[in-house]
């Protein structure tokens, strides 16, 4: 596997010719002159420098903890890359990828905490890449990044994480993108907000509509729950409407023409044939009814606008893992074959 490469600097010191010794007024002139050189030219590297691994940490024989430093999200952020059966860094070949993203108020353990996407993924030459999302991060560049230090997990993970994917780690040109509840919005947003960049796009329980009633006070009561400014996220509704809309798979459904695509969800939350009997409820499987409500929505908005989907709306179910964990593995064909990853042996 390939280390992370030392930083070298960009310029070195040169040796310096003995000059004349320059009047006060040229001295001072001087020396402003090269103190904003030189921040500049320090500005400029650290721009240049980009996102870098600075650790490495292996779990098992395939899957590896990356900790990434994110000029983006200015913080160092875990990855789990879970590599192919076969993969090799230093191999002439590259290899496809696949996203997934977790939900809210979890983490990029989840997946393979929750599920066995290990045995899943075992008979594909994909590398799996589960990055850090926040607890609600709502995979998105904030309103408010820039200004109040506010994140920006899409630029993280759509350009600097794969761009380190593709020169440190050998990925290919083509990658799909999946996800559960927030993540199945992000998953949905980040092919429609980057066409032809994802193949494929699959949303398990996702909120595909950020701006329906319901869903926008479920996510804006999470985010204060978990101690954020809901309205540093897009804004004021109403206000500031046009970064909700442009961050609204709904409103955006033509934009997802040409993605291959898996939709999923629940209608009504209530316990169905993968939950325990007798089991707890959740007051979070009123997420899992609107996003059912959701995804009716999305289904028709695609048939008007003629974009094809794969769609199990089944009745009950909960919002929770053994659901999700099925899905991806339904889901899974379709977006191997999205992405033009091979069957290996296991």
């Amino acid at each position: 596997m390939a280390s992370p490469r030392p930083y070298v600097p960009r310029h070195r010191a040169s040796s310096r010719v003995p000059r004349p010794r320059p009047t006060a007024l040229t001295a001072l002139l001087l020396s402003l002159v090269l103190g904003l050189s030189a921040s500049a030219a320090a500005h400029a590297t650290a721009g240049d420098e980009g996102a870098r691994v600075v650790e490495e940490e292996r779990l098992d024989e395939r899957t590896v903890d990356l900790h990434v430093a994110s000029p983006a999200m200015d913080d160092t952020l875990p990855v789990r890359v879970m590599f192919p059966p076969g993969y090799s860094a230093e191999a002439e070949r590259t290899w496809p990828v696949l996203y997934l993203l977790h939900g809210g108020r979890d983490d990029y353990t989840s997946w393979t905490r929750e599920t066995d996407v290990a045995g899943i993924s075992a008979g594909s030459d994909a590398i799996v890449v589960m990055p850090e999302g926040g607890r609600a991060g709502n995979y998105a560049d904030w309103h408010n990044h820039g200004r109040g230090g506010g994140p920006a997990w899409e630029t993280f993970h759509t350009e600097e994480l794969w761009h380190l994917l593709q020169t440190e780690y050998g990925a290919g040109d083509r990658r799909a993108v999946a996800g559960l509840s927030s993540g199945g919005l992000g998953a949905l947003n980040y092919a429609a907000r980057n066409p032809d960049e994802f193949s494929a796009a699959a949303s398990f329980s996702g909120l595909l509509s950020p701006r329906a009633p319901g869903v926008r006070q479920l996510l804006l009561s999470i985010m204060r729950s978990e101690g954020l400014d809901p309205y540093a996220l897009w804004g004021f509704p109403g206000a500031d409407e046009e970064r909700w809309i442009a961050h609204d798979p709904l409103s955006n459904a033509e934009a997802l023409r040409g993605t291959e695509l898996y939709l999923s969800s629940g209608l009504t939350g209530l316990p169905g044939e993968l939950d325990e009997p007798g089991g707890d409820w959740d007051p979070l499987n009123i997420g899992e009814a609107l996003s059912g409500k959701a995804l009716r929505a999305m289904e028709e908005e695609l048939d008007r606008n003629g974009v094809p989907a794969t769609v199990n709306l089944y009745r009950d179910g909960t919002h929770s893992w053994p659901y999700w964990e099925r899905e991806l593995s339904s889901a899974w064909p379709m977006l191997m074959g999205s992405i033009g990853a091979r069957t290996v042996p296991k």
